[in-house]
């Protein structure tokens, strides 16, 4: 059987479960989410591998990229991700990474950046399966009407996160 390391991560704004799988980041989620075991049996059916608690180079490198993150000393992040889904939910995770920082969006706007207007909810859906946290910034979309929706860390750490990058 093959593995996936993984290690949890105590963020300044929450505890984050962190897992790679031959030199990729496949998992960087928040420990306590409600979806949790699903999450887990997807990745470890789709990469046909098991959770063995240890560390990796990518893990280490994804907490040193965190930790600059969370001090607002950096706005991006270059780790190798490995994305465990469908082809629609690869092309919605795709379409978050080209939310700027600092910035926000909509799941209908999101929807059209896709190339898939008619998928609003699909999209949402896919927003909700998204299993690398703040390197696929999930926490960048909004409801239409500018209010906070739904996060698999809470509305409490999204705005948190928001706040972070929009400086303040």
């Amino acid at each position: 059987m093959n593995k996936i390391a993984i290690q949890t991560y105590k963020s300044p704004v929450g505890e984050m479960l962190l897992g790679s799988y031959e030199g990729k980041l496949c998992l960087a989620d928040w420990r306590y989410r409600k979806r949790r075991s699903a999450v887990d049996n997807r990745i470890q059916k789709g990469l046909n591998a098991e959770y063995v608690e240890e560390s990796s180079k990518v893990i280490e490198k994804t907490i040193d990229q965190f930790k600059a993150y969370f001090t607002g000393e950096r706005k991006s992040f270059d780790i190798p991700l490995l994305m465990v889904g469908t082809d629609f939910q690869k092309s919605v995770w795709k379409g978050l990474m080209q939310i700027p920082y600092g910035t926000t969006a909509s799941y209908q706007e999101l929807s059209k950046n896709i190339g898939n207007e008619k998928a609003v909810r699909a999209v949402a859906s896919a927003n909700g399966a998204n299993a690398i946290s703040i390197l696929i910034p999930c926490h960048r979309i909004i409801g239409s009407d500018g209010n906070l929706v739904g996060y698999a860390g809470g509305l409490t750490v999204k705005k948190k996160l928001l706040k972070l990058e929009r400086g303040l």
